[in-house]
């Protein structure tokens, strides 16, 4: 079954075309991140799906096309991690991660004892609970992007967008939330779509992966296939030793010659 289904997507601003035909499948409960150097439409790609962005081309969400779906019902259906989240200056985390519980509250309806505790789950998973009762202002990167994703897993929606998920967090917590993410997509047979920079940790977590460049899907596959010294050299621009791994593929750059 196919959770995400994109056909011929395209995305334009002032004119440009930053997505031009592209073609993706996400398959129900699995893995798959998009990666390709700057500029290539990784992010406008998620914020298509995710409906904050107006595109050309069909968007399917569990078969349903992206335009019929209310507001609501697309929130209840997917939960999208930006790249450069914002929380409001003064606003307590457990406050903001409650925001996830919107589309499952009614109209005038405030949160109960059950939406608290999903959040204060949510923060527990991400070991972040003692982060429940500070502000934004006082937060670090890292911190802050640990309340975002606890933000997203309180919405309990079955497909996860995470652009760049671990943007500011240190190697151990890169390994910590990814470790986490995988865990509950097999927990909760959740769907993942992310970006990633990072070549290495892509190949290692994902079932899938799809290269784009300049707006069009130049490498789809396991990632022994995509991740390649040819395919990562000629994309990238890059002087780059592959190393096979059993974990996936390791990328290295490979410093310029004196």
């Amino acid at each position: 079954m196919t959770a995400i289904s994109c056909k011929s997507v395209t995305v334009s601003f002032d004119g440009f075309e930053v997505l031009n035909g592209v073609d993706l499948d996400v398959p129900s409960g699995g893995w798959v991140t998009v990666v390709g150097p700057n500029g290539a439409g990784k992010s406008t790609l998620l914020r298509a799906i995710a409906g904050t962005l107006a595109a050309g081309g069909e968007i399917l969400l569990d078969d349903r096309p992206i335009r019929s779906l209310a507001r609501r019902e697309r929130a209840r259906l997917v939960a999208f991690v930006p790249q450069e989240p914002v929380i409001p200056t003064g606003m307590r985390v457990l406050d903001y991660v409650l925001l996830g519980r919107i589309s499952h509250l009614g109209f005038f309806e405030i949160e109960g004892r059950d939406d608290v505790e999903v959040a204060m789950s949510a923060l527990r998973d991400l070991d972040a609970v003692q982060l429940a009762d500070r502000t934004a202002d006082t937060l670090s990167g890292g911190e802050r992007q640990r309340a975002v994703i606890a933000r997203a897993l309180a919405q309990e929606s079955p497909v996860l967008l995470l652009d760049e998920p671990t943007t500011a967090l240190d190697i151990g917590h890169q390994q910590e939330v990814l470790d986490l993410i995988d865990g509950l997509r097999s927990e909760r047979n959740l769907t993942v779509l992310a970006t990633m920079h990072d070549l290495t940790l892509a190949g290692q977590y994902a079932g899938l992966l799809v290269m784009l460049h300049d707006g069009v899907v130049a490498a789809c596959g396991p990632a022994s296939e995509v991740l390649t010294g040819e395919t990562v050299s000629r994309y990238y621009g890059v002087r780059a030793r592959v190393i096979d791994d059993e974990a996936g593929p390791i990328v290295v750059p490979v410093r310029r010659q004196c």
